[in-house]
């Protein structure tokens, strides 16, 4: 495939009025499931069922705080009197049907093999859409955008791999949620790790914590959802998980979690204001409405150290590795979604499941209502981002604003709810902590071919040089002082660009992914985790390059 020519970074654009006010919360109509149709043709396989709490933290005074919801959800995974979760052959089974409805209905269900496993198990997605085929470039080519839903990226939070097993069907011909299908496309992978949830882990197999592979890329399942998210390219993306409701808290506050979901959008360095206006405005704000109409509590997502003396709490981590984060660099508006009781077990699994259908319902909709608006914001933060090239300052790293807020917990002996006021680290206002000259590109040597393949795989358009040439660049120097630690120091000169080695330019929508890999000098960087084996085979481009570059390359 032809490799597309550098164009000439443009001048700045100013942003454009946001399209449209924050939309007014509405309540989320629950995805109640039909008449059940069970999947046919599937075999049980055992599942570890993560362990349930103790008697003594989780007494009948905690428990009456969180009833089942009025409706009654069946899935596999649901049915009375089993103790297991859904099966990664029962849930096949279930996708395979629903695809299997949707023939001759006007609505297209089809289900995809995405990756595999590092057991060999096939991640699957199953894609809904009104386009001619479930194909990305029909799907992209519609003129809807296209919403992705991920679920089950820890084994042990099944879940959110439940609660998309019931938005599958409700997408189905005559599934409450089909409608929103003549305005959006929707893309659903309900179990990520699929090895992690035949085992109640955590991880993925090799110990890798999935949730936080996003720009590494080291295992096949964030490959796979890379490579998934590179071809469909969604505008919106939720990410549903679980939290632990005893823990640490319990440990630290002697206090149970109270909280039915806790919630965040996207927040890393160098993300687009108008992505994140969009994803706490027309995401954030709309779902969290939907829970309280619910009768669902919420928050903002949080989490203690593992340090016994702190205790304070932080949002989630600003690091561009995780899903959403990631996303947000894609320019997707992205957000993720925990509900209370990753170590409950079976124990209050239809109001969790109840959670999280409500919140990605809410999405949904969200996504249908502004559906317009989304491919207007989505045109725009693409030109907006490729003409930032060799200009203005780019932040490295971002931190936390440091605050107090106030959390509701439950008294481990008793029950009753009590406030805490912790110390309280923000990730809704960052700030930056280390800056440079954003460059026009990197130069990226031959020998970092992997790397290379990751940052296509993320999206990223990344040219071979095809003859030998020079480029104005930076070169990264350590330099070390007495009694401290060895930094980083730029130094400009005209650097030899070798035939077989790379050019990223940083005239391309998703440049702002490639920084957050490519800037060495950071604990999550290409470079920091040996994927890049060494400063001297990168360099930042300070001009941009007249070289040859490889028309084959792909």
């Amino acid at each position: 495939m032809g490799a597309a020519a550098l164009v000439t970074a443009c001048a700045n654009v100013q942003l454009p009025p946001w399209p449209g006010s924050a939309p007014q919360p509405q309540a989320a109509r629950p995805a109640t499931p039909p008449p059940a149709q069970p999947a046919t043709g599937a075999t049980a396989q055992p599942v570890v069922p993560a362990p349930q709490l103790t008697p003594l933290p989780y007494n009948p005074a905690i428990e009456a705080r969180f009833p089942d919801p009025a409706v009654r959800y069946d899935t596999p995974g649901l049915n009375n009197p089993r103790q297991q979760f859904t099966t990664q052959a029962e849930m096949s089974s279930w996708l395979q049907a629903l695809a299997a409805r949707s023939q001759g209905s006007g609505t297209t269900l089809g289900l995809l093999n995405i990756g595999s496993s590092q057991h060999g198990t096939p991640i699957q997605a199953l894609v809904a859409t009104r386009a001619d085929n479930i194909q990305a470039s029909s799907l992209n080519s519609s003129g809807r955008p296209t919403a992705l839903l991920v679920a089950q990226q820890h084994g042990d939070e099944p879940a959110g791999a439940e609660a998309l097993l019931v938005i599958a069907r409700e997408l189905a011909p005559g599934g409450l949620l089909a409608p929103l299908l003549q305005q959006i496309n929707v893309v659903v992978v309900p179990r990520a790790n699929p090895d992690g949830a035949a085992t109640a882990s955590h991880l993925t197999a090799d110990g890798t914590d999935l949730a936080h592979d996003h720009l590494l890329l080291s295992t096949p399942e964030a490959r796979a959802l890379a490579t998934l998210v590179r071809d469909y390219r969604p505008a919106a993306v939720v990410d549903l998980h679980e939290y632990a409701a005893a823990g640490q808290f319990l440990q630290k506050y002697q206090a149970v979690q109270s909280y039915d979901a806790l919630l965040q959008y996207a927040s890393t360095a160098n993300a687009h204001e108008f992505v994140t206006k969009a994803a706490r405005e027309w995401y954030v704000q709309p779902v969290r409405s939907a829970l309280s109409q619910a009768g669902l509590s919420n928050e903002w997502f949080y989490r203690t150290s593992a340090q016994p003396d702190d205790k304070s709490v932080s949002m989630a981590s600003l690091v561009p590795d995780t899903l959403a984060n990631t996303s947000s660099l894609k320019n997707a508006a992205a957000l993720f979604v925990s509900s209370r009781g990753s170590d409950l077990g079976a124990t209050h699994i239809q109001r969790r499941v109840h959670t999280l259908v409500t919140a990605a319902t809410s999405a949904l909709r969200a996504t249908a209502e502004k559906a317009r608006n989304l491919n207007q914001v989505e045109e725009f933060v693409a030109r907006d981002v490729s003409s930032l090239a060799c200009r203005q300052q780019l932040t490295v790293q971002a931190e936390q604003t440091p605050e107090q807020r106030s959390i509701a917990m439950l008294q481990a002996g008793t029950g009753a709810e009590q406030q805490a006021r912790l110390d309280w680290n923000s990730s809704l206002q960052i700030k930056a902590s280390q800056t440079r000259a954003r460059p026009c590109g990197y130069l990226i040597s031959a020998e970092a071919r992997q790397a290379v393949e990751r940052l296509r795989q993320l999206g990223l358009q990344v040219q071979q040089i095809a003859e030998p040439g020079q480029v104005l660049a930076d070169s990264y120097q350590e330099a070390r002082h007495a009694g401290s630690t060895a930094a980083l120091v730029l130094t400009r000169g005209s650097l030899d660009a070798p035939a077989g080695s790379y050019y990223l330019s940083l005239n391309q929508p998703k440049a702002h992914l490639a920084t957050a890999a490519l800037e060495p000098d950071t604990p999550y960087s290409y470079v920091s985790k040996g994927l890049i084996a060494s400063t001297a085979d990168i360099a930042r481009v300070v001009a941009t390059p007249s070289v040859v570059f490889d028309e084959d390359d792909d």
